[in-house]
């Protein structure tokens, strides 16, 4: 599974497919409205889209011979679609390609901002920004659609690094598998502030209050066979 991110031009203003415009709000579904904590949902792209591009890990959900299957990979957004990755004798590939008219899928994206820490066990929580999406996943089979998104999901890794490294040969694309899913039936949600501590219990002695969390990156370790004069890249040393 290749380390892959986001172009800068891999958010089209308007998707290809539908013509939709990437700020249109995502309609309300059964499967997208929250049976809990209904507040916390959002329909807006300026929502739902932050969250994709922030994080390159997606958990991908469908079921094989009657049992649910989830799955942890990598993926891009470019407009309205996402681009999941994989091998050619990936279980959701052949999925995608031997169902008509392709594969029903859950996918997922979770961000942890905070550990939420209150009086009583109960009220612990998590602040979080997670998007949830429903459809059916294809195979993508064009060559050039291909390239597109493996060149999208090495950027949303790293971005840039799909500039900066050696394209995938026939032999390796051969070996590499893309599924397309639209997001047409998508929702966030989002907790944020403190704890929610019953009144009775805000005199109790136990210290409450959030730990933020977030992700950090370390020095890039050079490879042991890299020329030494090559210069670590800016938009490494940026990070």
């Amino acid at each position: 599974m290749p380390d892959i991110a986001t172009p800068v031009d891999s958010h089209p203003a308007e998707d290809a497919r539908t013509g939709a415009a990437d700020n249109a709000p995502y309609v309300a579904t059964e499967r997208t409205t929250p049976t809990r904590s209904k507040e916390r949902a959002s329909y807006d792209p300026e929502v739902v889209h932050p969250i994709l591009d922030g994080s390159y890990l997606c958990h991908l959900g469908f079921v094989r011979d009657g049992a649910p299957v989830v799955l942890p990979t990598l993926y891009a957004r470019v407009g309205r679609r996402l681009y999941i990755h994989g091998s050619t004798g990936s279980r959701p590939l052949r999925l995608a390609n031997a169902t008509d008219p392709g594969l029903p899928v859950c996918l997922t994206v979770t961000q942890v901002d905070g550990l939420v820490l209150a009086r009583s066990a109960f009220h612990h929580s998590i602040n979080y920004r997670s998007v949830v999406a429903h459809g059916i996943a294809y195979a993508v089979t064009d060559p050039d659609e291909r390239r597109t998104a493996l060149d999208a999901i090495v950027d949303q890794v790293v971005a840039g690094r799909s500039q900066d490294s050696r394209p995938a040969d026939a032999k390796e694309l051969a070996a590499t598998a893309v599924i397309r899913l639209d997001l047409d039936e998508v929702s966030a949600k989002l907790r944020t502030g403190g704890p929610n501590d019953a009144p009775e219990d805000l005199a109790l002695p136990f210290w409450a209050g959030v730990v933020p969390v977030a992700r950090t990156y370390g020095t890039p370790v050079p490879s042991d066979d890299l020329d030494p004069s090559v210069p670590v890249p800016e938009y490494l040393a940026a990070r």
